[in-house]
């Protein structure tokens, strides 16, 4: 094995993210969210094997590793001594990402699920729960990354993730996520902007563009007739195209921009398609999620 003093100053570094958190937090949505940015997973690897992962050449894409309670080896002081030994190393970086959760909203889970929990199979799942977080205490605490997932349904911890752990394109650093969302379901966590399409031409209230959404064309339309649509929208291109470069001066990775209406389906959609098309154009690295259609599957 490499030891960190042998290691040579020129060496790539091997980059790893270790995923782990109690049961039901969200912990394997999270490493398929990261294998499908390009991440090598591998889930419940034992501890005695990761030192051999970092021996030799730095593999050629990062690694994203899952550690639970249920690994054969596990044990609190393995997982710090195997954080500890691999910050000893010259040859890799490594990230711990915690995913966390309340009991109540665990437990629930498990109701939902009717599965046994893996710490307390003949108990009721109450009794894992707890075990579970008195062990995984001290490990939250040297987490490098903590994410509360007890509000977060699988897309919206994907989208988490993604700002977070997608690769960057060379040149530009700053990422944009657009949000569309409705204020009936509260805000969207993390926004750094938003913006309140209320006021705008509301396409509910024609029987012909009710069912659709706002990426559909004559919903667009409909909306861009209102004569306070283009000053708006012009508006607010302009803002984020006066902010996003001074963001990114700042050291900023990424920056969250949201649109509300009412439903989330029409007129905050159209404006986030607007302006992320409108940002697309200027070079910018832009995602997009429409929080309500993707409830209700329309995306």
């Amino acid at each position: 094995m490499t030891d960190a003093s042998q290691a040579g100053e020129g060496l790539a570094k091997a980059r790893l993210v270790l995923v782990t958190g109690p049961s039901g937090a969200g912990r394997s949505t999270a490493i398929r969210a990261l294998e499908d940015m390009g991440y090598e997973a591998i889930d419940n690897v034992p501890l005695s094997l990761l030192p051999r992962l970092l021996d030799g050449p730095a593999p050629d894409r990062p690694i994203v590793l899952g550690i639970d309670t249920r690994n054969r080896d596990f044990s609190t002081s393995a997982i710090i001594e195997a954080i500890d030994h691999v910050g000893r190393m010259a040859n890799a970086a490594m990230q711990v990402l915690y995913l966390d959760c309340t009991a109540e909203v665990l437990l629930r889970r498990f109701s939902e699920t009717r599965r046994r929990h893996p710490l307390a199979p003949a108990e009721r799942p109450e009794a894992g729960i707890a075990k579970e977080f008195d062990l995984l205490g001290p490990i939250r605490a040297r987490a490098d990354l903590l994410l509360e997932t007890s509000e977060l349904s699988p897309h919206e911890l994907r989208a988490e993730l993604d700002l977070w752990f997608a690769p960057r394109s060379e040149g530009r650093r700053l990422a944009v996520s657009i949000h569309s969302f409705s204020y009936k379901r509260g805000l969207p966590r993390g926004l750094d902007m938003m913006y309140d399409c209320r006021f705008l031409r509301n396409p509910y209230w024609d029987a012909q563009l009710r069912k659709k959404n706002g990426c559909d064309p004559d919903v667009q339309t409909y909306i861009g007739q209102d004569e306070r649509f283009d000053s708006f929208s012009t508006r607010v291109s302009e803002m984020a195209k006066f902010l996003l470069p001074a963001y990114e001066a700042e050291g900023k990775a990424y920056l969250s921009i949201g649109f509300g209406c009412t439903g989330g389906q029409h007129r905050s959609v159209t404006m986030a398609e607007t302006l992320a098309q409108t940002l697309a154009e200027e070079g910018w690295q832009v995602s997009i999620r429409h929080r309500e259609l993707e409830r209700h599957g329309m995306t």
